[in-house]
């Protein structure tokens, strides 16, 4: 078998086409010719893997992509990351690959992050299994599980990390505590403590290694990430025979670790290597995205003052109507409608997620181009928005209008049978951080920061803001 090109579908949701970028890690017959995209191999083994992170260091990378959609069009060949990959900037292309997961393209990445994340973390469980899993992920957050026993701690953490903060806060590392205290107690009813701090510190260190040379010979940062999620796996199995015990006592906990246990539930037969991984990888998903998301959803407001003035009205008016303590509890967050408009055009600009992997599994003919390829969907070449890179939450209000410019387009959380299934969650987790953010805080930036695209999105200087609690008059 040989290697061929991988395709990487890359979701810049600036002009609202497909929000994801697809790679596709292709293996052909050896010998057998393909019609493969053109493109740029690159150096050796390093193919294009340093201009591509060199560009997503930067505020805007999308030059890397625009300067080879010009030269070689839409889908093209290069090679980041270890592999042979084709970038697609053609949205069709990406829908056609995205609907047809299972059937022809399965999910499958780079060495970096596969050896991170572990053969058995959702995101690379392929057929049966990983339906099975997705659909028991799923249960664990519906609308039902977070009202009756979620909503109460996500207010609860909101709440005990923001009554610390005073003067100068990094809001970046403030909203990855709150997100991965909430993902730790979702997963596995650990509350905030010495353990779940040095959890965090370990986990930060693997996501730092996900986009790099998986050679610890070459790459400190995979050397590093690599010792770290040693560490962080072998924390979650003193956890996991722990809870094994607790189980067969007759114990039980209302957690997704219990869910992962419970024979009757969905869960059980799994072995201690396989809930680690899952559990990892969860935690990755749980706490990186959304954290990153509440960052920017500040920034843009902060940045938009007649917009934070529009949600802080909405807020103050839940908080009037229903009292101090219901209000936190407004767990139907659509009843929100401006904050879903802020939510969803923080998620349009923002660029949260790279791009995601697909390996075809057969010879594939795509717009005349054939074999196994590796797809993304890129979203900056043809937008219909005019204003695309502007932050604009009230385009949102007019349903029809976006309707009309987004549909089946707009996929922030994915789509299909890997739909990410802690959607609904990150909404309501969202809407309760900006609720008590807005009624109990006036703040404004400390300096000036930038929005950079590697390892993964994030301010530069982790947001730096000076916060000041409102009295009880000023928050109404």
């Amino acid at each position: 078998m040989e290697s061929s090109p991988a395709m990487f579908l890359y979701p810049l949701l600036l002009s609202l086409s497909l929000s994801l970028f697809v790679f596709l890690l292709l293996r052909a017959a050896a010998g057998r010719r393909r019609r493969l995209p053109p493109g740029n191999l690159g150096l050796p083994f390093l193919g294009e893997t340093l201009q591509l992170i060199s560009a997503y260091k930067t505020e805007n990378p999308e030059p890397f992509i625009d300067d080879r959609v010009s030269k070689y069009g839409a889908v093209f060949t290069t090679h980041v990351f270890g592999e042979p990959t084709v970038f697609s900037a053609d949205p069709d292309t990406n829908r056609f690959i995205l609907q047809n997961e299972g059937r022809l393209f399965e999910s499958s990445y780079p060495g970096s992050i596969s050896n991170l994340l572990g053969r058995h973390s959702l995101l690379l469980m392929r057929g049966s299994l990983h339906k099975r899993m997705h659909s028991l992920t799923m249960s664990f957050a519906n609308s039902a599980i977070i009202r009756d026993h979620l909503l109460l701690d996500i207010d609860r953490l909101v709440r005990l990390n923001m009554d610390a903060w005073t003067g100068r806060v990094l809001l970046m590392e403030e909203a990855k505590k709150i997100t991965f205290q909430l993902t730790v107690k979702q997963l596995m009813s650990f509350d905030p403590c010495e353990w779940t701090e040095n959890l965090m510190k370990e986990y930060m260190l693997v996501i730092e290694g996900f986009f790099t040379i998986p050679l610890p010979i070459f790459s400190t940062t995979y050397r590093r990430a690599i010792q770290a999620r040693g560490k962080v796996a072998e924390a979650l199995s003193l956890v996991v025979r722990e809870r094994r015990r607790e189980s067969e006592r007759g114990e039980r906990k209302n957690d997704m670790l219990a869910a992962l246990l419970d024979d009757e539930g969905g869960g059980g037969g799994f072995s201690d290597e396989e809930i680690v991984d899952f559990m990892l990888a969860l935690l990755v998903a749980g706490y990186e995205t959304t954290s990153t998301i509440m960052t920017l959803a500040v920034k843009h407001l902060t940045e938009t003052p007649l917009a934070l003035a529009q949600l802080k009205e909405e807020h103050d008016e839940i908080r009037a109507r229903k009292g101090e303590e219901e209000a936190a509890l407004q767990w139907d967050y659509k009843s929100m409608p401006f904050t879903q408009c802020v939510v969803n055009e923080t998620l349009r600009v923002a660029n949260i997620i790279s791009g995601v992997f697909r390996r075809a599994m057969t010879d594939v003919t795509i717009k005349g181009m054939e074999g196994v390829c590796f797809s993304s969907s890129c979203a900056h070449g043809s937008s219909p928005l005019k204003d695309a890179r502007t932050f604009n939450p009230w385009r949102w209000q007019n349903s029809s209008g976006m309707a009309s410019n987004s549909v089946n387009v707009f996929t922030p959380f994915g789509g299909g049978p890997r739909r990410c299934p802690g959607a609904e969650l990150a909404r309501v987790e969202l809407s309760v951080f900006l609720h008590r953010l807005v009624t109990q805080f006036s703040w404004m930036p400390a300096e000036q920061d930038k929005v950079i695209f590697f390892p993964t999105t994030r301010t530069q200087k982790r947001y730096p803001i000076i916060v000041r609690r409102l009295k009880p008059v000023e928050a109404m």
